[in-house]
């Protein structure tokens, strides 16, 4: 399956809830795309979330219907200092 890293802005402090991260992953399951790990910046205004998914579309799809931003969304693929030992 695709990776994808997707740079979200918000303009508020994001404030995490289990109710909203279940709520998201409901709306991703439906629309066939797994969040695997976020990166949150200090001052809580942008995350970094690496993605599986079929498409950008079906994350554009998922962000829309979760309300939250998708600013930015690039196709990755992972490289790790033990590939090279």
């Amino acid at each position: 399956m695709p990776r994808f890293m997707i740079e979200r802005n918000f303009a508020e402090r994001l404030e995490i809830t289990k109710e909203g991260t279940e709520r998201v992953n409901l709306v991703n399951d439906e629309e066939g795309v797994k969040w695997l790990l976020t990166f949150l910046s200090a001052d809580k205004r942008k995350t970094y979330c690496l993605y599986e998914a079929e498409s950008v579309e079906a994350i554009r799809n998922a962000a829309r219907r979760n309300q939250i931003p998708a600013d930015v969304i690039i196709q990755v693929d992972e490289i790790t200092p033990a590939m090279f030992a």
